[in-house]
C-alpha cells in the first residue's frame, strides 16, 4: 500500500514539475534573457502569439506574420512592460486585445497593415505611456478609442490614412504631450477635436490636406511648444491663430505650402518664438504682429518678397543677425533680384519694433 502511495505522490510531483517547467521555458524558436524576463522572437516565422512565462517583462515579436491580434491574446502576461509588434502584417486589433496588460508602458504597432481597431481594443492599458501606430492603414479613429490611456504621453500616428478628427477622439488621454500625425489625409479637424488634450507640447500635422487653418480645433491648446503645419495646401493664416499657446510656442513650421498671406494679428500673443520656417511659399510681406527679437532661426527663401517698408522690421532684424538669410526681392521693379539684406528700399523706413511683453516666457 505504501508503495502505491509513494508511486502516486511521485507521479504527482513529476507532473507538477513538468507543468511548471513548461510554463517557465523559453518559447520554441525564441531566445530569452534575464530569467525569461526578455523574450525575443524576432523574425522566426510565428503565426500566433506564443505562450511565455509570467515573469516576462519584454516581448519582441517583430517581423512575424500574426495577421490579427485576438481578444485576450496576451492575458497571461500580466507583468509585461514592453511589447514589440512592428512589421507583423497585423490587419486588425480585436476588442480587448491587450486584456490584462495593466502594467504595459510601451506598445509598438508600427509598420503593419492595421485598418481596423475595434472599440475597447486598448482596454486595461491604464499605464501605457508610449503608443506607436505609425505606418499603418488607419483611416479613422472612433470616439474614446484612447480613453483607457490616462497616462499616455506620446502618440505616434504618422503615415496613416486618417481623413478627419472629431470631438471625443482623445477623451481620457488628458496627459498626452506629443501627438504626431504627419503624412495622413487630414482635410479637416472638427471644432473641439483637441479639447481633451489641452496640454500638448508638440503637434505635427505636416504633409496632410488641410486647406483651412484649424483654429477652432486647436483653440484650447495652452502650452504648444512646437507646431508643424508644413506641406499642407494652406494659403492664409487668420488673426490670433496661435494666441492660446503663444507664450510657449518656440518652433513653428509653415514651409512648403501655398501660403500667400498672414492676417494682421496672426502672431498676436506670440512672444517666445525662436524658430520660424516660411520657405517655399508665396509670401510678399509679413504682418506687424510678428515679433523678431526672440527669433534665432528664420528661413525665408523662395518667396516673392515685396521690398517695401512693411518688411522694415525684418530688415532691421537681419542687420543685427549673425546668420545669412536667403530672401530675394521680387518687387518693386528697381529692387527685383536683390537680397533683402542688400536692398536700399528700407533706407527711409521708420521702424516700430514690438517687444515681448514683460513676464513673457523666453
Amino acid at each position: 500500500m505504501k508503495t502505491v502511495k509513494f508511486q502516486l505522490v511521485f507521479c504527482i510531483l513529476v507532473f507538477a514539475s513538468c507543468v511548471v517547467g513548461s510554463q517557465s521555458q523559453c518559447p520554441s524558436l525564441c531566445h530569452c534573457h534575464g530569467d525569461l524576463q526578455h523574450v525575443i522572437c524576432d523574425n522566426v516565422g510565428l503565426k500566433k502569439i506564443p505562450r511565455t512565462s509570467e515573469a516576462t517583462r519584454l516581448l519582441n515579436l517583430q517581423r512575424n506574420n500574426l495577421g490579427m491580434l485576438p481578444t485576450g491574446g496576451f492575458s497571461d502576461m500580466k507583468e509585461l512592460i514592453s511589447l514589440h509588434l512592428q512589421h507583423c502584417q497585423i490587419r486588425e486589433v480585436a476588442s480587448q486585445a491587450f486584456k490584462g496588460l495593466k502594467k504595459l508602458i510601451y506598445l509598438y504597432l508600427s509598420d503593419n497593415e492595421i485598418s481596423t481597431i475595434k472599440p475597447g481594443a486598448f482596454e486595461d492599458l491604464s499605464e501605457l505611456t508610449y503608443l506607436y501606430l505609425d505606418g499603418n492603414h488607419i483611416s479613422g479613429l472612433s470616439k474614446g478609442i484612447f480613453s483607457p490611456m490616462i497616462n499616455l504621453f506620446i502618440l505616434q500616428l504618422d503615415n496613416n490614412k486618417i481623413r478627419d478628427l472629431q470631438p471625443g477622439t482623445f477623451t481620457g488621454a488628458k496627459d498626452l504631450r506629443w501627438l504626431h500625425m504627419s503624412r495622413n489625409e487630414l482635410s479637416g479637424m472638427q471644432p473641439g477635436s483637441l479639447d481633451e488634450v489641452e496640454n500638448l507640447a508638440i503637434l505635427t500635422l505636416d504633409q496632410n490636406k488641410l486647406s483651412t487653418y484649424p483654429i477652432l480645433a486647436i483653440s484650447k491648446l495652452r502650452v504648444v511648444e512646437e507646431l508643424n503645419l508644413s506641406k499642407n495646401p494652406l494659403n492664409f493664416i487668420p488673426d490670433h491663430a496661435f494666441r492660446s499657446f503663444g507664450r510657449y510656442m518656440e518652433k513653428l513650421h509653415l514651409n512648403d505650402m501655398v501660403l500667400e498671406k498672414f492676417s494682421t494679428a496672426a502672431f498676436e500673443g506670440v512672444t517666445a518664438l525662436k524658430s520660424l520656417h516660411l520657405e517655399n511659399n508665396k509670401l510678399k510681406t509679413l504682418p506687424s504682429s510678428l515679433v523678431f527679437n526672440t527669433i534665432q532661426n528664420l528661413t525665408l527663401f523662395n518667396n516673392p518678397w515685396s521690398c517695401t517698408c512693411q518688411l522694415a522690421n525684418l530688415r532691421k532684424w537681419m542687420d543685427s543677425s549673425r546668420h545669412y538669410l536667403d530672401a530675394v526681392c521680387a518687387s518693386p521693379p528697381n529692387q527685383k533680384g536683390k537680397q533683402i539684406r542688400d536692398s536700399t528700399a528700407f533706407s527711409r523706413c521708420k521702424v516700430k519694433q514690438k517687444r515681448a511683453k514683460k513676464g513673457a516666457r523666453l
